[in-house]
């Protein structure tokens, strides 16, 4: 009984310690959110709770002045197209190395390969395609480089695809249906874990990004969510208070999407590893 006190406790302690880790820079960021500009220069500290808790005017200048309402559009347009592309093209993927006869083990491997050589080691040759095919500073650079499935998602699809039977394919190919019409009509509606997964993680992922877009959209008016609150730094370099209240704006909306659909992130690597 005293092993198994000491732990829980132990267990316990350290739970509360990674929770307070954790919850310290966002409740930061929020109190500082919150507070006046003088407040600010009268030195005060990231965790003292502000004047007035009902303080929003630093987000209506960080809306404002940042243009955030075209960043979240501009965001929103490419989180669509470029998830959308990806589904698309994971699965499709997916389901080729897994019901097409060839050679899929050096396919694989230079998927494998692919995905090991960094991205920043191939980032001129990358620049210089982008700007011979003239999407450099045009919304559809982040677009093409995010539709390129990472070797994530095709793990993820090709599990789920492993997992549905063959003798449907078969059952459709009596029927007369062809390769694209049994992944159209069987395949794909089969894979709603797999994809809600991918939607999650690579929107996320794209979300957050900021090097592409601050590479490729250098112009103002196609910034996205992340260039516009690096924008901060330069007439509001020094007023971190907006800085803090456009950080928030940003996490919120990753915050409320994982929480509302966390589950179906876990469920579906959990699926997608035991099938």
């Amino acid at each position: 009984m005293t092993r198994r006190t000491v732990a829980r406790t132990l267990m316990y302690v350290s739970l509360i310690v990674a929770t307070v880790v954790v919850l310290l820079p966002p409740a930061a960021v929020v109190l500082t959110s919150l507070k006046s500009e003088r407040e600010m220069a009268n030195g005060s500290g990231a965790l003292a709770l502000p004047d007035d808790l009902l303080n929003f005017s630093n987000y209506a200048t960080a809306f404002q002045d940042g243009r955030m309402l075209a960043a979240f559009a501009n965001t929103a347009v490419i989180l669509l197209l470029a998830v959308g592309g990806t589904v698309l093209i994971g699965s499709m993927t997916a389901y080729a190395i897994d019901r097409f006869t060839f050679r899929k083990k050096p396919v694989v491997a230079l998927f494998l390969v692919a995905a090991l050589v960094p991205g920043v080691t191939t980032q001129v040759a990358t620049f210089q395609i982008v700007n011979s095919l003239g999407m450099f500073d045009s919304i559809w650079a982040p677009i093409v480089l995010y539709m390129g499935t990472d070797i994530v998602s095709i793990y993820i699809f090709l599990q789920f695809v492993r997992s549905i039977p063959v003798s449907l394919d078969e059952a459709a190919r009596l029927d007369g249906a062809n390769a694209f019409t049994i992944y159209r009509r069987i395949i794909f509606p089969l894979l709603k874990p797999a994809i809600a997964t991918v939607v999650i993680v690579k929107g996320i992922t794209t979300y957050n990004d900021f090097y592409i877009p601050f590479l490729y959209m250098p112009s103002e008016d196609l910034g996205v969510i992340s260039t516009s609150l690096f924008r901060f730094k330069g007439p509001f370099g020094a007023h971190w208070e907006t800085v803090s209240a456009g950080a928030v704006l940003v996490i919120l909306p990753t915050l409320i999407v994982f929480l509302f659909l966390q589950r179906f992130i876990y469920n579906g690597f959990t699926k997608g590893a035991t099938r």
